[in-house]
């Protein structure tokens, strides 16, 4: 069964971490992944992780900071339980297709996690019809090749055999839940005590400013619709309202959404109004009443939360609390 976090657990060895990076990697997102696991090991007085770096064609690959790593060719046959792909910080660098070397990986049955442009990456080559996510500043360079129908703005998603992450400083959040499941739920709260995070975010968290700043539209009077949207969650205003604000008409913003986001303006503010509601439901502790009323749901809330997400928020919440005990792995929804 494909699951978000189904590394293979094994239970006499370590687990082992392949860190594939581009020319240009992301300096943060190593740290996060590398420090991470450094710390865990310092924990728990022994090692549960060990890693090594790999690149293309092997050598010294640098960072955009100056800082450099040398690494292995990927190996022609990866033995690790886990690899995850650092791509080059501009999300518009072409580098070396990542295809095969993520085939590679999978068919050895090696779990793969694809952090920011590495997915835009990834995305752009396949062009399939699979759920993905990526960095939100990224939005607007898949937009504007239009290879993708569907995309999330979550933290990290499986889909086509391969986990896409957002990356960043939400790369802290996906390492700190592998330590949760792979070792402890107490070896992750230490070390997310040492990193001074106060919370850790469930991966289906949507990424902060997602739909307005991650709209990437570029179109002015949608990303103003948008703007007002999000400022109107828990009190949302009517589509008449909305454009009569920015000026213009009800056909042109149904339109101008059609357009640049192959939607409906009602559409889109309900998945706003939702998506602030699964951040609420899997990140704090408040009745699924009075989240539906914060996110502008008088009445109907679970039917029409079901209907985007396929679960009621009673079911997801109980998931996610049945995911976090000792002993299971994080499923995806």
């Amino acid at each position: 069964m494909s699951s978000l976090y189904q590394a293979r657990n094994k239970s006499a060895g370590i687990v082992h971490i392949d860190i594939v990076v581009e020319e240009g990697f992301v300096l943060s997102e190593l740290a996060a992944i590398t420090d991470t696991i450094r710390i865990a090991n310092r924990v728990a007085a022994k090692t549960l992780f060990s890693w090594s770096f790999h690149s293309a064609v092997g050598g010294s690959v640098a960072s955009p900071s100056g800082l450099s790593v040398e690494t292995s060719t990927v190996p022609k046959r990866p033995c690790s339980d886990l690899a995850f792909f650092i791509g080059n910080a501009d999300p518009h660098y072409g580098g070396r297709a990542l295809h095969e070397i993520v085939s590679r990986y999978r068919h050895a049955g090696t779990e793969v996690y694809l952090l920011a442009e590495a997915a835009t990456q990834y995305i752009g080559e396949h062009r399939d019809s699979g759920l993905h996510t990526t960095h939100w500043e990224n939005m607007q360079v898949i937009r504007e090749t239009r290879f993708v129908d569907e995309m999330t703005l979550s933290l990290a998603v499986e889909g086509q055999g391969v986990v896409t992450c957002a990356g960043m400083g939400a790369t802290i959040d996906i390492m700190l839940n592998l330590v949760g499941q792979l070792a402890t739920p107490g070896i992750r709260t230490s070390v997310a005590d040492i990193f001074l995070h106060e919370k850790v975010r469930d991966p289906e968290t949507a990424q902060p400013f997602s739909g307005t700043n991650a709209s990437g539209s570029g179109d002015k009077i949608v990303d103003k619709a948008i703007h007002l949207m999000q400022t109107k969650i828990e009190d949302p205003v009517s589509i008449g309202e909305i454009a009569a604000r920015i000026g213009v008409s009800c056909r042109l913003l149904e339109r101008r959404f059609g357009l640049a986001l192959n939607t409906t303006p009602y559409n889109h503010y309900r998945r706003l109004r939702l998506s602030a509601a699964k951040n609420l439901l899997l990140n704090t502790d408040l009745k699924v009443l009075e989240i539906g009323i914060a996110c502008g749901f008088q009445s109907g809330f679970a039917s029409v939360f079901k209907e985007q997400y396929g679960v009621t928020p009673v079911r997801m919440r109980r998931r996610r609390r049945e995911i976090h005990s000792p002993g299971r792995f994080l499923e995806i929804l």
